[in-house]
């Protein structure tokens, strides 16, 4: 009988075929050893490169459930289809672009509790300075709609509870914040009485290519588009029952 720990990590992937397989492959290598068993959820969203000729082969040779589509739906839908399709008790989330360190993940992994997500904050972030400007402006604005304080909301790093990352999914109206999902994601945990504790983290730069969210002609647009949905999520936030 396998005693194992069984972690379901889920990753969207969006074009991301210098990165996914060093991504995949990192972290079974990583785990292969350990007291904890690992499985992959792919959440593909209509690449136009070889990452699904990529994940196809690696599939092959890992245990790793693949979900994809030839049609672009974006990051936030992809992430909330790959979460609602988990199978194990016990999940993660990582991003593809390999950005992450997969040691860190056992580190969040022995934090865990159940009605607790565990999160990583990037120290040192490596983004660059317009980037973190935004992100700290947002992150001003965040804290006064939502009184929430968080180290570093934007980073989708994390491990927990099926039980309690299904509470999340189940809220109204999720995916409000289509450019940052995890602000809303871990706002709606901690208003669901989800306690959240973060934990430093390495952060790498991406070895191609850049982030198709922050480019700069969609600043304004995303700038808008973000502060109207958390507008809309303070006052989703303020019917949620805490103690449910």
């Amino acid at each position: 009988m396998d005693s194992k720990l069984k972690l379901e990590i889920v990753t969207p992937v969006y074009n991301e075929e210098k990165h996914i397989e060093d991504t995949i492959i990192g972290f079974f290598d990583e785990f292969e050893t350990s007291n904890v068993s690992i499985s992959f959820l792919i959440s593909e969203d209509g690449s136009t490169d070889n990452s699904v000729k990529i994940i196809n082969k690696l599939a092959k040779n890992y245990p790793i459930k693949f979900l994809t589509s030839s049609i672009r739906k974006n990051y936030t839908d992809a992430v909330i289809l790959g979460l609602k399709n988990t199978r194990e008790d016990i999940l993660g989330f990582v991003d593809s672009d390999g950005q992450y360190d997969p040691k860190d993940l056992k580190i969040l992994l022995s934090k865990l509790e159940k009605g607790k997500l565990v999160v990583g904050y990037r120290y040192p972030r490596v983004d660059n300075i317009f980037r973190k400007l935004i992100s700290n402006s947002f992150k001003y604005l965040y804290s006064k709609l939502t009184g929430i304080n968080l180290q570093d909301p934007s980073c989708g790093y994390f491990v927990g509870y099926k039980s309690d990352i299904k509470r999340i999914l189940n809220t109204d109206n999720l995916g409000l914040l289509k450019e940052g999902f995890w602000w809303e994601f871990y706002a709606r945990a901690k208003y669901l009485g989800i306690d959240i504790e973060e934990l430093p983290i390495k952060h790498f730069h991406r070895n191609y290519g850049n982030t198709v969210v922050f480019k700069l002609h969609r600043i304004p647009k995303i700038g808008i588009s973000n502060i109207i949905g958390l507008i809309r999520l303070s006052n989703i936030l303020n019917k949620l029952d805490k103690h449910d």
